[in-house]
């Protein structure tokens, strides 16, 4: 199964009231961990790869083909986009694209939104020439990812209803009280703003920041038109855990595989509850 664009995944997620995670890979094991969870449950999945993550890895081109030879050697049947997530500019946008990528998140959300619409609306012509798929953000997200931090601010209907309308971007994620990183106290997710964005621009939207919120809170926004979330923290908390557990067990332990074959299986059973949680199941 060759790498596909969000487009189709998240058109028919929103239509069938689920939602495709997009799962934030950083090295193979990552990777093999969602590729397996996904292929286990007969799910379409997205590999989430931040800037930061894709220079860890060696480069866009590395990260590519490293997911291709997975693809191949693991026998991969189900839809797998790969996804540039909080791209900082037009050039990063375009270099994963010329890499492989087969969809891109522009960032524009700490600009003004006549700059944040210039930004996306040049990175839309280029990837839909390329038949790739565009995310762009409206608002910003609290807590830190990678490079990008942000305090909550949310997303402006209006605006986000220009940026639609003026730029053809495929999927929208209206920042709407999530968080990168864990919750401190309760998540307090805008709903009714949720709603009122679904309604006025039919598209799918997405929730970033999605490790920690409860799964009535899950289940409305997909109700409410979330088709797509995201989720980085989860999956490193539970790698981290294992590792030290499987370290404090065998302090004497040196080959690499000891502990990164136990915490790839602690990513791939956090990544299947969530494929279940969203409802993504035998959705392929």
């Amino acid at each position: 199964m060759p790498l596909v664009s969000m487009t189709d995944m998240l058109n028919k997620a929103l239509e069938g009231k689920y939602a495709v995670g997009q799962y934030n890979i950083n090295n193979l094991e990552w990777t093999q961990a969602i590729l397996g969870a996904a292929e286990e449950e007969k799910s379409p999945v997205i590999l989430g790869v931040s800037e930061g993550a894709a220079r860890h890895m060696g480069g866009f081109t590395t990260v590519v083909k490293m997911v291709e030879g997975l693809l191949h050697d693991m026998k991969i049947t189900v839809p797998v986009a790969i996804h540039l997530d909080h791209g900082s500019s037009f050039d990063k946008c375009k270099e994963a694209i010329d890499a492989g990528f087969t969809s891109v998140m522009i960032d524009g959300s700490h600009h003004p939104i006549e700059e944040n619409i210039e930004m996306t609306k040049k990175v839309v012509e280029y990837a839909h020439s390329k038949g790739v798929s565009v995310e762009a953000e409206v608002g910003t997200v609290g807590g830190q990812e990678d490079d990008v931090i942000g305090g909550i601010m949310y997303a402006d209907l209006d605006e986000c209803v220009r940026i639609v309308k003026e730029t053809g971007i495929d999927t929208l994620a209206p920042a709407l009280g999530s968080v990168h990183g864990p919750y401190h106290g309760e998540p307090n997710l805008g709903f009714k703003e949720m709603e009122e964005i679904r309604d006025a621009v039919k598209l799918p939207l997405v929730l970033h920041g999605g490790t920690g919120i409860p799964k009535h809170d899950i289940d409305k926004a997909i109700s409410l038109g979330t088709s797509k979330i995201n989720v980085n923290t989860e999956n490193q908390i539970a790698f981290a855990k294992v590792v030290r557990e499987v370290l404090a067990e065998k302090p004497d332990a040196y080959d690499p595989r000891t502990f990164i074959a136990p915490g790839r299986e602690a990513i791939k059973q956090t990544v299947i509850g969530k494929i279940r949680e969203f409802g993504t199941s035998n959705k392929a």
